[in-house]
């Protein structure tokens, strides 16, 4: 209660300074302007994907670069059903809230069932391999969305025009716009902005949720298969249902995230999510440190708000060149990441119970900042 009492607390004054700063509370300040915002809600959809991905390459050791795969099947399927489907237009407010969330839970849990087939594959292979595969299947998803038309042209030859419609909807290479834009809602004379606080809410669940697992039972398996698979299978361990359960988490993360990204952007493209994206998420991950939540949050948030902050102090010129710098920097001193190890207090194991984590791979406990 005391850990998670402070962290409720400390979360809602973060929300409530950012909503007084875009000048939501009714003081006309402006510090924080939409762009700044849809900044912020981008930071938080990246913090949810890459605490999947932690769950994959951090605690379960498989080496994954397919988040970008997942996002797209959780983006487009969710403006899919949004637009084509479920008009949230033509519903009001509370309906609209209500079916996003039916929406995103249904593009995640497809995007999970695809990572479920997704980890099929590292019952055989590892390393490089798997690599490979995951790599493979997002370049496979974003050249599927790019010949939408053609696969539309084709279904219609076969008669299938009332599939066929939907499928040309997304629009292939010419990509996929013309959501509808959530409004704010007035309170008093307060403002809250829908679809921010949206992401906020959504961002600091999948922390907790994401934080629970790392120390269920579930959690430990994963580790103990990262540290040595067949030692854990000797103890009772099934890694064959830790390793594909983990993808499948992956994958549900990474879905709600594109469905997230859909409505923040407001235009999807192919290439939006291409290999490139990918490792957007791997250096998130590498970066903040493998197999902690913390160095997660600190890395996706920092590293997605960084560019802007260049762009405003005035180094819009030498951004992209001070960010590889400062990565590069980084794997230089701290080759483990910001974190390592380490988890916030809020985010540690708990006091009571369950011991505290162990990596059996470097031998190292985990520390509580």
């Amino acid at each position: 209660m005391r850990r998670g009492g402070t962290a409720l607390i400390g979360a809602g004054a973060l929300y409530g300074v950012i909503l007084f700063s875009h000048g939501d509370l009714g003081v006309d300040v402006h510090w924080i302007t939409d762009y700044y915002l849809q900044v912020l809600m981008l930071a938080g959809i990246n913090i949810i994907v890459t605490i999947g991905l932690n769950l994959i390459n951090g605690f379960t050791g498989q080496f994954s670069i397919g988040q970008a795969g997942f996002m797209a099947i959780g983006a487009y399927l969710t403006a899919m059903l949004a637009k084509l489907v479920i008009p949230l237009e033509t519903l009001p407010l509370a309906y609209q809230l209500s079916a996003f969330l039916a929406l995103l839970l249904i593009a995640g849990s497809a995007a999970g069932a695809v990572g479920y087939l997704i980890g099929l594959p590292s019952l055989r292979l590892k390393g490089d391999y798997l690599a490979i595969v995951t790599l493979a299947f997002g370049e496979v998803v974003r050249s599927v969305i790019r010949s939408s038309d053609e696969t539309a042209a084709t279904l219609r030859s076969w008669g299938l025009s009332g599939l066929a419609g939907p499928i040309e909807g997304i629009g292939g290479p010419r990509g996929f716009g013309g959501f509808p834009k959530f409004d704010s809602l007035a309170v008093g004379g307060w403002t809250i902005p829908i679809l921010f606080t949206l992401v906020f809410v959504l961002t600091a669940v999948t922390v907790v949720v994401a934080r629970n697992i790392v120390y269920s039972s579930y959690g430990r398996a994963c580790l103990s298969v990262r540290g040595n698979e067949i030692a854990a299978e000797v103890v009772g361990v099934d890694s064959t249902r830790v390793k594909v359960l983990a993808f499948a988490l992956s994958g549900f993360l990474a879905g709600v995230g594109g469905g997230l990204f859909a409505f923040v952007i407001r235009f999807l493209h192919p290439d939006n999510f291409s290999f490139l994206k990918s490792i957007d998420y791997l250096i998130f991950l590498y970066a903040g440190g493998i197999a902690s939540l913390s160095g997660s949050i600190i890395s996706a948030g920092s590293l997605t708000v960084l560019p802007e902050f260049l762009r405003v102090v005035g180094f819009e010129q030498w951004r992209l060149v001070v960010y590889p710098l400062l990565l590069i920097g980084l794997m230089l001193w701290w080759p483990s990441g910001l974190m390592g190890n380490r988890e916030f207090p809020f985010l540690a194991a708990p006091e009571k119970g369950l011991p505290e984590v162990t990596d059996v791979t470097d031998h190292k406990s985990q520390h509580v900042l």
